[in-house]
């Protein structure tokens, strides 16, 4: 499979990106940038209604406030999976309106098999996740999001947090071929210039 075959989006794919219409979320979301740094947006998500973004690299719990105040800036309306235990009272209510997932990790179908259905049963989805899976330093990134965006069908899109410049660089939608190990390395490719928080963790 050549790279104009891996990278063309699938036509049921394609469309309006969920959007939060709200004048006053975009408006909290450009003020909580700026009083976190400064922090800038470079380049724009694309048009599709389905998608899987990796979001690194991860090195501080900040990391999850400035990704809420971009979310609301962009007008974006972002999904997360977490431990299903966690979606209880007091917390289920505000995890859910933030885009939260519910996933059993016990489950007999893993959290990819369930990442797919949900992608085949939701009209639009988009899908954020931490790829390095601590705020640790990590040797390898968890391969899971590369089996869901290529068993789901649906693009990957590179969003870099870099701490050095304050800027979130948006990459280009990339739809996943057949080797895995190749097409990782070809994501990760997009976060080589990038500071974390904590440089050592990275």
């Amino acid at each position: 499979m050549d790279d104009k075959q891996v990278d063309t989006i699938p036509a049921d794919v394609v469309g309006k990106m969920p959007r939060r219409e709200s004048r006053f979320l975009r408006w909290l979301g450009r003020v909580g940038m700026r009083l976190m740094g400064g922090w800038k947006i470079n380049g724009e998500l694309p048009n599709v209604k389905k998608a899987i973004i990796p979001v690194a690299p991860h090195s501080s719990n900040w990391d999850f406030p400035i990704g809420v105040f971009v979310m609301f800036a962009l007008g974006m309306k972002l999904n997360y999976f977490g431990k299903k235990s966690l979606f209880r009272f007091p917390l289920n209510g505000l995890m859910r309106k933030l885009g939260g997932i519910p996933i059993d990790r016990s489950a007999a179908n893993g959290v990819v098999q369930q990442m797919v259905e949900q992608f085949k049963k939701q009209p639009e989805l988009v899908l954020v996740i931490a790829p390095e899976g601590t705020r640790k330093k990590v040797n390898e990134w968890k391969k899971g999001f590369i089996h869901i965006a290529q068993q789901a069908r649906v693009p990957v899109v590179p969003v870099v947090m870099d701490y050095a410049r304050k800027v979130i660089d948006i990459g280009p939608a990339i739809m996943i071929g057949h080797d895995i190990e190749v097409e990782l390395k070809r994501v990760k490719g997009f976060f080589s210039h990038a500071v974390g928080k904590n440089p050592e963790y990275c």
